[in-house]
């Protein structure tokens, strides 16, 4: 009897464990539309800047949890198209150098080199952002690179407003929309 008892609680001890170590798909999916959430993928990101995938992906976009990591807020979470990760990659790694100047150098070398990964045009960048999740905002960018004002006819600054080119000319431009 005594080690039916120990079998039993060694059973529930590990399907407690497993319980708690269920990885949370919901969080990072709060930077989307609510009628995107369903269908969109989840990943976790590795120290070594790798991932794991939490949730396929059904419509080609995928979210993850940036909170914490060196340069971001501390509630961080980011969604885009999975085609755009290698891209992510490249910031992550530029971003664990843990200084913005630093960080900003290594992407500019690569980008002067060619080697900077292109985001797919005109995918969008969901983030949801702040000092905590009560206090996050939400901000959206839509991918155009190279774009600049003689391609798309939008202008390269945001002093007239409405929609602007952000880094015009360069893998990083992209549609500035104003408001929320």
């Amino acid at each position: 009897m005594k080690r039916i008892a120990i079998f039993g609680f060694g059973v529930l001890a590990m399907v407690a464990g497993a319980f708690a170590q269920t990885p949370d798909t919901d969080t990072p999916l709060l930077a989307l539309p609510q009628n995107l959430r369903a269908d969109a993928g989840v990943i976790k990101w590795k120290p070594d800047h790798t991932y794991d995938t939490l949730k396929p992906s059904k419509n080609m976009l995928v979210c993850y949890d940036r909170s914490g990591f060196p340069l971001q807020q501390p509630f961080s979470i980011e969604c885009t198209d999975q085609r755009n990760l290698p891209r992510v990659k490249q910031n992550l790694d530029a971003e664990a150098l843990g200084d913005r100047m630093k960080s900003e150098a290594q992407l500019m070398d690569l980008e002067k080199s060619g080697k900077r990964e292109k985001p797919v045009f005109g995918s969008v960048w969901y983030h949801l952002m702040g000092m905590s999740k009560e206090m996050a905002r939400p901000h959206m960018t839509i991918a155009v690179p190279g774009a600049t004002q003689a391609s798309m006819g939008l202008p390269e600054n945001g002093r007239g407003g409405g929609v602007w080119i952000m880094s015009a000319g360069t893998t990083t431009a992209h549609l500035m929309t104003p408001g929320e």
